[in-house]
């Protein structure tokens, strides 16, 4: 599937949002992460803190597309010299584009176009300001992530509390962090997204959103 990674006004919001919320530097880091990142978290975890997290978009790909969940040394070890690889062969936009396709958005929802369809029913284009914050909120713990009913994400009191926080911290700070990096247009300029999902409407086929995937369609 090829996303569009823009969309309407304000045409750059759903990239935008996840570059706020999951790691801002993507556009302006040479190689994968910070090696004083991966070395301070390596002492963390050698410390007994499992529940360091914090890894950067290419890692977070290589792991969802090469690796396994949890947490361990070893997957830690291989998704840095797998991310690195990434990063020197290929565009921070098209590692930005192949993690909106790739990252899990709840428990079985792959891709940003399944899970804008599932909670909220229109493509990804025509996602909300507010909305594209709070899925960006949904990547740190799909797995807790429940559809309300009537549409939505869920936050009724029953809800993963843990999870739930993070996508409210995602929505009421994302404004921040993006008006900081220049505005919506300025944040997506980062990784070298200049263009909108509108300059590319013609070129949709069947596969591209624009209409409920079949697999938000059989649950």
């Amino acid at each position: 599937m090829t996303l569009m990674l823009a969309g309407n006004v304000p045409i750059f919001q759903r990239p935008a949002a996840v570059i706020a919320h999951e790691d801002q530097r993507l556009g302006m880091r040479a190689g994968g992460f910070e090696i004083s990142d991966l070395t301070s978290k390596a002492r963390e975890y050698m410390d007994g803190d499992a529940g360091v997290g914090g890894s950067t978009i290419p890692q977070q790909l290589v792991k969802n597309i090469f690796l396994w969940p949890g947490r361990s040394a070893i997957r830690k070890g291989l998704e840095a010299v797998r991310a690195t690889e990434f990063s020197y062969s290929m565009s921070d936009q098209r590692i930005l584009e192949l993690y909106l396709n790739y990252a899990q958005f709840g428990p079985g929802l792959y891709g940003v176009c399944a899970a804008s369809w599932y909670y909220f029913n229109p493509p990804p284009w025509f996602m909300s300001e507010y909305n594209a914050n709070q899925l960006s909120g949904v990547l740190p713990r799909p797995a807790y992530i429940e559809r309300a009913v009537d549409g939505g994400i869920y936050l009724g009191p029953d809800a993963d509390q843990l999870a739930i926080e993070k996508v409210d911290i995602a929505a009421r700070f994302n404004p921040g962090s993006i008006a900081a990096l220049g505005g919506w247009e300025g944040t997506v300029a980062t990784v070298g997204i200049t263009d909108s999902a509108l300059d590319h409407a013609e070129e949709r086929g069947e596969d591209s959103c624009s209409t409920m995937p079949d697999s938000v369609l059989s649950d």
